[in-house]
């Protein structure tokens, strides 16, 4: 069982009615993720339809700015706006060669749920999303598309309306019709095989910059990107992790600040737990309840993380900082202005440490920001922030 975790975190922590569908799920990753054709089908997919390979462009402004070279890997010029796009089309696809009809998926910034419904319409397969009921609330856009597509938005009523619960009511849906339902999950998080599913599927950012630095001549010393269940960090750090000569940086949502309740730096302030099926860092009070967690970034709003990334943090082999709102904005804004590019609000947080590490580097570094996705999604947050 020791294949089900990253040293002491993952595992499979649901009711034994979804061990079969888990295991299901784990045979077909297993034969189709080696399978040739399946193989050829999704890598045509990725370079027509997704738009891969992303450019890996260097950024002059920000570079002559910090006086380091600054690359930014530019997943938010997939098709639909972000990375999750490289997950999605493939569990979608995986879903399809296993004879299912329906997808579901849970969404919190709304870029995952897009990603998937997105999937299905060219696909065939009936979508429905889960999305909490605050994120409906302030990501307008993205539900307005994946209704456009065709998929079904339930607006999660419980809680505190975000993107837990939007995962616990995915999971009650997937465990209540588990024959039928294929469900899509949109980070590197839950019971196991999913953190490896999408940690493999979403890898392809990192392979690609490592092939494109080899090009420029260049070889990274920092690779940052933000992390809330984590995964666009895990697709960018995962063919790096044997190379300890780069050093990982994930950037968790500060919120207000980490020294307040309201953040949802996991990582930075979490304990051992389990949540939604998996054993990880959460946030959490002393008699294990989950605590409320806030960030302005939607797609961060989460008190887990995945267990790669609990393993990455405890074993040191990467670190981890929070970012608040106001240094996100802050972030993200001067990207508008120096370099012409409007990011996601997620991806802010991880632009926004480049002011914190550039300062105390001692030698002229390569440093790589994970652009996750840009933001159109959030304009109405980004012109209301105060």
């Amino acid at each position: 069982m020791k294949k089900a975790y990253y040293g002491d975190f993952g595992g499979q922590f649901l009711p034994e009615s979804a061990m079969f569908a888990l295991c299901e799920l784990e045979s077909a990753f297993l034969k189709f993720s080696k399978d040739k054709f399946f193989k050829k089908e999704l890598n045509m997919l990725l370079k027509t339809y997704v738009g891969r390979p992303t450019p890996l462009y260097f950024a002059r402004n920000l570079s002559k700015k910090y006086k380091h070279e600054i690359y930014l890997k530019r997943e938010d010029l997939n098709h639909t706006g972000a990375h999750k796009i490289n997950n999605a089309i493939a569990q979608v696809l995986l879903a399809k060669k296993m004879g299912k009809k329906k997808v579901i998926a849970e969404t919190g910034a709304g870029q995952h749920g897009l990603a998937t419904a997105t999937a299905a319409a060219l696909l065939g397969l009936e979508c429905e999303i889960y999305m909490g009921a605050v994120d409906v609330q302030r990501q307008t856009l993205n539900v307005y598309k994946i209704e456009l597509l065709g998929a079904k938005v339930h607006a999660v009523q419980k809680g505190f309306k975000t993107l837990k619960e939007a995962t616990t009511a995915a999971i009650q849906a997937w465990v209540g019709d588990i024959e039928n339902i294929f469900y899509v999950v949109g980070s590197a998080v839950g019971p196991h095989p999913y953190p490896k599913i999408v940690t493999h599927f979403q890898s392809v950012i990192g392979k690609e910059c490592k092939m494109q630095l080899k090009k420029f001549g260049k070889k990274a010393d920092y690779i940052i990107a933000a992390v809330g269940g984590g995964s666009n960090a895990a697709g960018i750090f995962y063919d790096f992790i044997k190379d300890e000569s780069v050093n990982l940086i994930g950037i968790e949502a500060g919120g207000l600040g980490v020294k307040t309740p309201y953040h949802a730096a996991t990582l930075s302030k979490g304990k051992t737990g389990i949540i939604h099926g998996m054993k990880t860092k959460v946030l959490q009070d002393d008699l294990g309840n989950i605590l409320p967690v806030h960030s302005i970034s939607a797609g961060l709003d989460y008190p887990g993380v995945g267990p790669l990334h609990a393993f990455l943090f405890e074993s040191k082999r990467a670190k981890y900082y929070p970012i608040n709102d106001q240094e996100c904005m802050k972030a993200l804004k001067l990207l508008c202005k120096e370099e012409g590019i409007i990011a996601a609000i997620e991806s802010s947080h991880a632009l926004a440490y480049l002011e914190k590490l550039c300062v105390r580097l001692k030698k002229k570094s390569v440093i790589v920001v994970n652009l996750s996705g840009r933001g159109d999604k959030d304009m109405q947050v980004i012109k209301e922030y105060k």
